[in-house]
């Protein structure tokens, strides 16, 4: 009676099975054994390869090639495992440039096919053939007729292993998969001819020339529609010691289905990392589910390369991948950006109809000119935006006051805390946001709080409230102690500007005469740096002469004036020298964007109300302030 805690015996496998379970390693359908055939023919020096199939390489695969072919000598062990020309010693794999360096190739196929070398040297007299099984000759090596280079051929491939041949798709789609292995390495190796074709069919599949071109290769294989949209692109770094070269679709041709050819150190491969950073790359100007076509050729050092992680060296690996990757998507990425200028975007828009003063008609020279109402901004950099405000600008306060605009000469202002506000503004600069606020398109305004720009391809919603405070802010800081004025031509009194900020806020009367007073005394009391850093002159009965002009041509909101007033006086830390200088800007910023504040706390059903024109001015203010900084 067996004991069932007993171990299981452990057999060595027959060598039979060892070898089939390690072909079934290496080739795993036909296009991996034409594979391993292509890339011998290439290391034997061939400039002309022709493959001949039969249902989709099982019945059939044949390679001929007219390379330096195999000597006679060696044919009786070129198909036993692990015999090669281009190793010595481990340490070989270092320096490998070369495709089938272990031998498995040949000989695994044996242990699952038919196989049949014919092979002719340039010394030799005659062709030789052998016959071969399991990785021997089956029978003494023959002399036959024959052309210079290697024949291989291949019947009847997984006739001894069954269920590997079922797992296998239908001969047809086979077939793809060997024309696609076919096409890539035609695009990669220009110089050499490839003809693919079905046995007893006239008409190639593929069919490159010999000393072709990537290009021309590329339009045979895939046609001329990408040939027309490809163009180079490379990289290299001398520290990563790689070089990048290889072709890349343009962002005007999308297509349905990815095409992604790597070779590395003239071996196909694949890097899933490599792919899926250059697809993103690419989803930020394609349509989506649009993709790309990329041809890429790494000349890696050798040494850094590690090529004997998998059986059919599909799959490679080398130092400073994530800095290679990030210099190719870097260069990827330039190239794309360049693309921008060719794009094309079309839109439609229901025109009033036409009217006779809009054209104006020149009849000397038939000249038609548009109407400059009807004249639309398409470039901010080129500085042809009409003013929006006449030179004599003036503000109506709530006595219907008028006002004046007077303009200092610029000083020098070293102030430790200036400076220090001034770098913290450049320290925080978010360089993309800059580069697109200093280099848009405006497109409109979606509602009364958001405005639409473009900036290249992309467009984007912006607040204008948030944009326009920071703006002003910084303008505060970078102008500080420069500012034009703006002058009331009757004093307001701090006083009543403050009771009618307070308006609105529940209290007793004595509460807020306290808090008018108390506000009264703290602006009072620092008129003198008010007036001599920010222009706003406030004289000894406490009523306001001037306010600060933040930008020329355009003046702010009048009905903001009181809570702007009563926040200097209650926000501002006048504690601190730096912290004051900071909150004052704030305030004073917040007010030159009162209304557009006020745009902003619209409700659902004001959304769709007529939008302020004063949003215009959006697209004025950035353009006209290039110098500072948009954190």
């Amino acid at each position: 009676m067996s004991n069932v805690n007993c171990p299981a015996v452990v057999k060595k496998l027959d060598k039979t099975v060892v070898n089939r379970i390690a072909a079934g390693e290496v080739i795993q359908r036909p296009a991996n054994a034409l594979k391993e055939l292509l890339e011998n023919s290439l290391d034997a020096k061939s400039t002309i390869i022709n493959i001949t199939v039969k249902n989709g390489g099982l019945k059939l695969l044949q390679i001929q090639d007219n390379g330096t072919g195999i000597r006679k000598e060696d044919l009786s062990i070129v198909c036993e495992r692990f015999t090669t020309s281009k190793l010595v010693q481990f340490e070989d794999l270092n320096t490998i440039e070369t495709f089938g360096f272990r031998g498995e190739a040949l000989a695994s196929i044996t242990h699952v096919a038919h196989l049949t070398i014919v092979t002719k040297t340039a010394t030799e007299p005659c062709a030789y053939k052998g016959l071969y099984e399991d990785g021997k000759l089956k029978e003494p090596v023959k002399p036959c007729a024959g052309n210079q280079g290697t024949q291989i051929t291949v019947e009847d491939l997984f006739y001894n292993v069954a269920t590997r041949r079922k797992s296998l798709r239908s001969p047809n789609e086979e077939h793809v998969k060997i024309a696609d292995v076919v096409s890539k390495y035609a695009i990669h190796n220009p110089t050499v001819g490839f003809t693919l074709r079905k046995q007893n069919e006239s008409n190639t599949d593929v069919k490159t020339n010999i000393n072709s071109s990537h290009v021309e290769n590329i339009k045979t294989v895939y046609g001329s529609n990408i040939a027309k949209a490809i163009e180079p692109v490379e990289a290299k770094d001398e520290t990563l010691k790689f070089v990048m070269n290889g072709y890349m679709s343009n962002a005007n041709y999308p297509m349905k289905k990815a095409i992604f050819i790597l070779f590395i150190n003239n071996r196909l491969v694949d890097s899933q990392a490599l792919r899926k950073v250059l697809e993103q790359v690419y989803s930020l100007y394609l349509p989506k589910g649009m993709h790309s076509f990329l041809y890429l050729s790494l000349k890696i050092e050798p040494k850094n390369v590690d090529v004997n992680v998998h059986p059919t060296k599909h799959e490679v690996h080398f130092l400073h991948e994530d800095a290679i990757i990030d210099k190719i998507k870097n260069s990827i990425e330039s190239k794309l950006a360049g693309c921008n200028t060719s794009r094309i975007f079309y839109t439609q828009t229901k025109l009033p109809e036409t009217k006779k003063e809009m054209v104006v008609r020149n009849v000397n020279n038939s000249t038609e000119h548009t109407a400059p109402n009807y004249l639309v901004r398409t470039d901010p950099g080129s500085q042809k935006l009409d003013k929006f405000f006449s030179p004599n600008v003036s503000m109506k306060t709530e006595s219907n006051e008028n006002v004046t605009v007077s303009v200092e000469t610029k000083r020098d202002i070293k102030l430790t805390s200036v400076l220090n506000l001034r770098k913290e503004i450049e320290d925080n600069v978010d360089d993309t946001l800059k580069k697109i606020l200093q280099n848009f398109t405006y497109v409109g305004a979606a509602n009364r709080a958001w405005s639409l720009i473009q900036h290249e391809t992309e467009l984007y919603v912006c607040n204008n409230a948030f944009l326009l405070s920071e703006m002003f802010y910084q303008l505060m800081i970078n102008n500080f102690g420069n500012f034009s004025s703006i002058k009331f031509s009757s004093p307001l009194s701090i006083s009543k500007l403050i009771f009618v900020a307070l308006e609105d806020v529940e209290g007793e009367e004595s509460e807020k005469a306290s808090i008018a007073d108390a506000a009264k005394i703290v602006l009072q009391s620092k008129r003198t740096m008010l007036n001599d850093y920010f222009s706003m002159e406030i004289d000894d009965k406490a009523d306001l002469i001037t306010i600060p002009l933040l930008l020329d041509d355009y003046i702010p909101c009048a009905d903001g004036i009181p809570s702007y007033i009563l926040n200097l006086a209650t926000e501002v830390n006048w504690q601190d020298e730096m912290l004051c200088f900071q909150t004052f800007c704030k305030e004073t910023a917040n007010f030159y964007v009162y209304e557009w504040i006020n745009d902003n706390n619209v409700t659902e059903d004001d959304n769709d109300a007529p939008v302020n024109t004063n949003l215009r001015l959006f697209i004025y203010f950035i353009s006209l302030v290039n110098s500072i900084c948009i954190l």
